[in-house]
């Protein structure tokens, strides 16, 4: 069964810094790209970064500038440093890996939650 899993998650206060993990063997050295999303309770799930296969990387808007994705292909980890944290970033962070042809299977991990309190 495939599995990914992150980690880091915690509480921390506005301005504050975390780093989430994403242990996904496989995932990080295929062709496909690797995602972040985050849901916020009582909202819709968000895409928050992508990193493709090349490693190049898009943000959301909310957090381009104080996020920086990153993966490690020898240790087959995703990560996501998540700089000058603010409440609004407090959510359940997720880590999505893909494989196939076409890139179009699709696996997630169980979530980190992260809270930011002012």
């Amino acid at each position: 069964q495939v599995q990914l899993m992150e980690s880091g998650g915690g509480s921390v206060q506005a301005g504050g810094s975390l780093r989430l993990s994403c242990t996904a063997p496989g995932f990080t050295s295929n062709k496909c790209g690797m995602d972040w999303y985050r849901q916020a309770a009582g909202k819709q799930r968000e895409w928050v970064s992508t990193i493709d296969s090349d490693g190049r990387s898009t943000y959301a808007d909310s957090v381009k500038g104080r996020f920086t994705i990153s993966k490690d292909k020898v240790k087959g980890t995703l990560y996501l440093q998540m700089n000058s944290l603010k409440p609004e970033d407090t959510a359940m962070y997720s880590c999505s890996g893909h494989s196939g042809f076409w890139c179009s299977n699709n696996y997630w991990g169980q979530g980190t939650q992260v809270t930011v309190s002012s």
